[in-house]
């Protein structure tokens, strides 16, 4: 008998195109969870496939301490991308890597140790990212995690201010909640988080892991405050699909960083999917349709779905629907008798984060399928 340790769910998939997947019956999906914001591009996107399939023919892979040309030209294009002098990346495999990195970086640059974290903030499931996550269904099967994290509340700027001091290593935020909720933080919160760390002498690390490559209408979400902080951890969408994760930092953190490494930081392969994701999201006018496109979806459903919900709100293509205690059920109406595949953030919020190339077709698609879905119960 064989097994696995994960959960799986009723449909299984076979191939996948643009917006769309296929279940191995020939069954249509339109993919508005896009595997957790990882396909950007949408599935099986030509410049992705063909960079993939050009390093393999000449190199698969060796360890990051031989230089190799395809990732030192992923390096210098994420230090042009990002916002003021964030110019050193530290390249891993996932999103909870490149908050685990940033997190020993912050403690190792400033030698403190305590970590603030806001409630509802989700960062990852290793032993250092899930002591900064919130809710505790994801980490008492492994408590003691590690210690001196502070909690505060998420968008309340005197709460931060109160909570950061001379003893502050580092501050993870998210500047939009995805596993919380769907909740985007004000600009005035961001910038007052910037004040209080940088006057402490602590770490800002922002974790785009779920809003950065374009997914709220902005390259990266942080660049819509006009805060530049002292990191910022990147993943899922970094690579369309393939598994990488990126620890972004100043020379202060870089020259500070400590001995952190993994065996698998920057292969040629993922490395050249990552140039290809980055490069076309730049050249395609790929953040101009997410805010575009997540605009027209966020009025329609204020539209038409009105007080049958209790929310519509996000950024970009980063979209959540609280509908109460019934998201599960939403989401099982949508795959099985409307062919939307969507996901959960919580028992209360459906999550919309499709491909950021999804077109007006796609939004009405996904629109029509929740008002008929909403309209056919209490949520």
């Amino acid at each position: 008998m064989t097994g696995f340790v994960f959960n799986e769910k009723p449909i299984q998939i076979e191939r996948g195109e643009g917006a769309y997947l296929y279940g191995s019956d020939g069954t249509e999906y339109l993919d508005m969870g896009a595997s957790y914001a990882c396909v950007p591009l949408g599935h099986d996107h030509p410049a992705v496939q063909s960079a993939v399939r050009d390093q393999l023919d000449d190199l698969t892979y060796v360890q990051a301490s031989y230089p190799v040309e395809t990732r030192t030209r992923l390096y210098d294009l994420l230090a042009e991308t990002a916002p003021g002098d964030i110019d050193y990346t530290w390249l891993c495999n996932s999103g909870t890597e490149a908050n685990e990195a940033a997190l020993k970086f912050a403690r190792s640059a400033t030698g403190d140790s305590k970590i603030v974290a806001t409630m509802q903030g989700f960062h990852g499931r290793t032993m250092g990212a899930l002591a900064t996550t919130w809710k505790d269904k994801y980490k008492k099967p492994y408590e003691p995690l590690i210690g001196d994290v502070e909690f505060v509340p998420y968008d309340d700027p005197e709460a931060m201010a109160e909570a950061v001091d001379e003893e502050t290593a580092a501050v993870i935020v998210e500047p939009v909640q995805g596993e919380g909720g769907i909740n985007p933080a004000s600009d005035a919160f961001l910038q007052r988080t910037r004040e209080v760390t940088a006057d402490a002498g602590a770490a800002l690390i922002f974790d785009e892991v779920q809003t950065g490559m374009g997914r709220t209408g902005s390259l990266w979400a942080s660049a819509e405050a006009d805060v530049v902080p002292d990191m910022i951890t990147s993943a899922k969408g970094l690579g369309n699909g393939l598994p990488i994760g990126a620890t972004l930092c100043r020379e202060w953190i870089a020259e500070n960083y400590g001995s952190h490494a993994s065996t698998f930081s920057g292969g040629p392969v993922i490395s050249a999917a990552a140039e290809a994701t980055v490069e076309t999201i730049l050249d395609d006018g790929v953040t101009e349709n997410a805010a575009r496109i997540g605009s027209y979806i966020q009025d329609r459903l204020d539209d038409e779905l009105g007080d049958d919900v209790r929310e519509v709100r996000g950024e970009g293509l980063m979209i959540g629907v609280e509908v109460g205690r019934g998201a599960n059920r939403v989401l099982k109406e949508l795959a099985l008798n409307h062919g939307v595949l969507a996901l959960p953030a919580g028992r209360t919020v459906v999550r919309l984060l499709p491909p950021l190339t999804i077109t007006e077709d796609h939004a009405d698609e996904v629109v029509d399928a929740l008002v008929a879905t909403i309209g056919e119960g209490d949520a």
